[in-house]
């Protein structure tokens, strides 16, 4: 029997085999310092759990995430697994370098500098293979070439051209040489996407902060109708908005809460409550319902928290018609929202 979040084999694009993934944030010590073999046995956890599906890149953790990924995945069948990582900083090695770290913490001995340029894409690609000890690469996503990227803000479309001029095609060169399956951009806005798509070829987008049950209007209404018409999919990044839908005190990766979202949050607790609901389940449920999304990548660096992320996409519990209708009503997700069916 075919699971609902299995992907069609009917798309001429290729897409992950499952919608069931791992984002590798955390285990890059996203937010906080996690121990090597608590984020390798998490990797391992999800992979138990049936996750086939892997993001990372290496801005997470300057190289941390790429290489306790790979300390699992490289053990395994190839052929087995979907493996995306990212492109656009190159890893500069610095002693425990600090300026400008984000939300990496612990000591990481590397710098790095954006290069979009085909060269550089070409040498990042290499440099993932080698901290993931693994032979190939599926999906390659240009990162964080967004206007809310603080390095970039209004200088971004100059890194776009660049980039328009050196990392798309030459992704496309590496398509057709098939050294990789896929690409597109990793971002967390919907501008780069939208610009993207008319101006190059890409095959897949992953978009953080934008597909939620706090916030998800401008992707549904904006992106998926165009992205549609090319056959080209979404993977939804920060499903559960970094740990803020399942009780995390933080909002995406800032450390401000926009207006308004502690209310939402409330709100969407108590219709959860009123008809026995874990709202992570239904987060991740949700973010993976639209037939052009074909990636959810929740992050996790304990093995508890891989295998919950899992199993709300995995053990086929049902979300109850009537609360997908009573968030509607309420106004709390769009009406034309596509949702599960119980």
């Amino acid at each position: 029997m075919t699971h609902p979040f299995e992907n069609s084999g009917k798309y001429k694009r290729f897409r992950p085999k499952s919608k069931v993934g791992f984002g590798g944030v955390a285990i890059g010590n996203g937010f906080a310092e996690h121990p090597d073999i608590e984020c390798i046995q998490t990797v391992e956890a999800a992979w138990n759990a049936g996750v086939r599906y892997f993001d990372t890149s290496p801005w997470y953790g300057l190289g941390l995430s790429e290489r306790r990924m790979g300390m699992f995945l490289k053990n395994k069948k190839r052929e087995d697994f979907t493996l995306s990582t990212k492109v656009g900083r190159l890893m500069i090695p610095h002693e425990d370098f600090r300026h400008e770290r984000g939300l990496w913490k612990g000591k990481l001995n590397f710098s790095y500098r954006y290069d979009y340029t085909a060269d550089g894409i070409r040498r990042s690609v290499e440099d993932s293979l080698q901290r993931l000890g693994v032979s190939s690469l599926d999906i390659v996503y240009i990162h964080d070439l967004s206007p809310d990227n603080g390095d970039m803000k209004e200088k971004w479309l100059e890194y776009f051209d660049i980039a328009k001029k050196g990392a798309m095609p030459e992704l496309t060169k590496m398509r057709e040489e098939g050294l990789i399956k896929a690409w597109g951009f990793g971002v967390n806005t919907i501008e780069p996407i939208l610009k993207a798509i008319e101006v190059a070829d890409p095959d897949i987008f992953l978009s953080a902060c934008q597909y939620n049950l706090v916030k998800h209007d401008d992707l549904l209404h904006k992106v998926f109708p165009i992205a549609a018409k090319r056959d080209i999919s979404l993977v939804i990044g920060s499903p559960l908005c970094a740990g803020f839908l399942s009780d995390k005190d933080r909002y995406l990766y800032g450390g401000d809460f926009p207006v308004g979202v502690k209310d939402k949050l409330v709100a969407l607790k108590k219709v959860a409550a009123n008809h026995h609901v874990d709202l992570r389940t239904a987060a991740l449920q949700f973010c993976a319902v639209p037939e052009i999304v074909s990636g959810v990548i929740p992050g996790a660096h304990t093995v508890e928290q891989a295998e919950q992320n899992a199993a709300s996409l995995l053990s086929g519990e049902k979300v109850p018609a009537v609360f997908w209708a009573e968030l509607k009503s309420e106004k709390l997700i769009a009406a034309d929202a596509p949702v599960p069916i119980a």
